[in-house]
C-alpha cells in the first residue's frame, strides 16, 4: 500500500477528513513513528521476562485499593427519584452507539 493510500485508508477507518497539508504532515509523523519502532525492535531482550502488568511486580503486591466506597452513597431510589427515565435501578439514556 502506498503512503497516500495508507493515509486515505487510515482516514477512512477513523472517520476523519484531512487537508492535503495535514496528510503530508501525518505521513511525516507516521514515518518517524515507524522508524522509532524499527529502532525499538533492534533491542536485545533475550532473557528478559515479559511483564504481565505495566507496573511489573508491584501490581501483584497490592498497590491498588479495594474497589469500595469510602463515603456514604445515596440510596438508589433517592439517586433516581428525578431521573426522566429509569430501568430497574439504573438511569435509562438514549443509545449513542449503533
Amino acid at each position: 500500500m502506498t503512503d497516500d493510500k495508507l493515509i486515505d485508508h487510515l482516514c477512512f477507518l477513523s472517520r476523519i477528513s484531512l487537508s492535503p497539508d495535514e496528510k503530508t504532515r501525518l505521513k511525516d509523523d507516521l514515518a518517524k513513528i515507524l522508524a522509532y519502532v524499527e529502532t525499538v525492535k533492534k533491542v536485545d531482550v533475550t532473557g528478559i521476562e515479559p511483564l504481565v502488568h505495566s507496573l511489573g511486580e508491584s501490581a501483584s503486591t497490592g498497590i491498588f485499593r479495594d474497589d469500595k466506597s469510602e463515603r456514604n452513597s445515596l440510596p438508589v431510589d433517592k439517586a433516581l427519584q428525578n431521573a426522566p427515565k429509569r430501568k430497574v435501578n439504573f438511569f435509562e439514556v438514549p443509545r449513542v452507539i449503533e
